[in-house]
């Protein structure tokens, strides 16, 4: 099912199969009768359409959020970060099925897979309904890199993916809510919200999971994640955080900020 969903390369066909494979997970699972998790090769990296074109980071144009066609940006880019998150949250079920976890590993990463793909959905939407599309804009091809780096380090994936990179949405969202706030864009306020709403567990998710590891390994949290984060991530975290939210989502300050460029 994992697999599937990281080879459909249509945008909104993916979408619909990870929210699709989520609910027959959930069903199983009700019904008392799990899906067994088999083990399979997922690919390098995920299928994709033809557009967007992915450039490096640095090239991706820089459009003022004060102008239409900056706020179509900002939704691009989202759509674009949600996309890619479907596609990480599956890799993380087929890339470490041989680690031995419990069901509620799947359960977490198949409801937030599932959330990706609805947060997905209301980006396109909101792109269409401003006149463009998912695809009309290039895009950051710089997505994949850490999964493709911690590919063989299930704890790193979980420091680097869920705990950094997704606590950085938790950070910006805000900002961005106010941006379409001001501009009396009610359906991209309402869609952010949802996704700053549920994001927060996902953010969870990778540190109760992260907790999990390093209470089998017998390994400090703490320590461990700044040494993972160190190795993994290229440059240092960068402030203001979103303390409440992130602690919220199990992160406390002592995890971060001494990954600042301040310290």
């Amino acid at each position: 099912m994992a697999v599937e969903v990281l080879t459909t390369p249509d945008p909104r066909a993916k979408a619909a199969l990870s929210r699709r494979h989520a609910a027959a997970w959930r069903a199983a699972r009700a019904g008392g009768a799990p899906i067994p998790v088999g083990a399979v090769s997922p690919p390098p990296r995920p299928s994709r359409p033809d557009a967007p074109e992915l450039l490096p980071p640095r090239d991706v144009p820089r459009r003022k959020p004060g102008t239409v066609a900056g706020r179509i940006a900002l939704l691009h880019a989202v759509a674009h970060i949600e996309l890619n998150a479907v596609d990480l949250h599956w890799d993380i079920i087929a890339r470490f099925a041989h680690v031995r976890l419990p069901p509620g590993f799947h359960d977490d990463w198949t409801q937030a897979a599932d959330d990706e793909a609805k947060h997905f959905g209301l980006m396109a939407d909101c792109l269409e309904a401003a006149g463009s599309h998912y695809g009309a804009l290039p895009a950051h091809a710089g997505m994949w890199r850490a999964a493709e780096e911690t590919e063989g380090d299930l704890m790193a994936r979980l420091a680097v993916v869920p705990m950094v990179l997704e606590a950085r949405g938790l950070d910006v969202t805000p900002g961005m809510i106010d941006v379409f706030r001001r501009a009396g864009e009610d359906g991209a306020v309402s869609a952010l919200e949802t996704i700053y709403a549920e994001e927060v567990a996902h953010v969870a998710y990778g540190s109760k999971w992260f907790h999990f590891l390093c209470g089998r390994h017998d390994h400090d949290p703490k320590d461990m994640f700044h040494d993972l984060v160190r190795r993994y991530f290229h440059g240092p975290l960068r402030p203001p955080f979103n303390e409440e939210k992130r602690a919220d989502a199990g992160l406390p300050p002592d995890f971060y900020w001494p990954l600042t460029d301040s310290v």
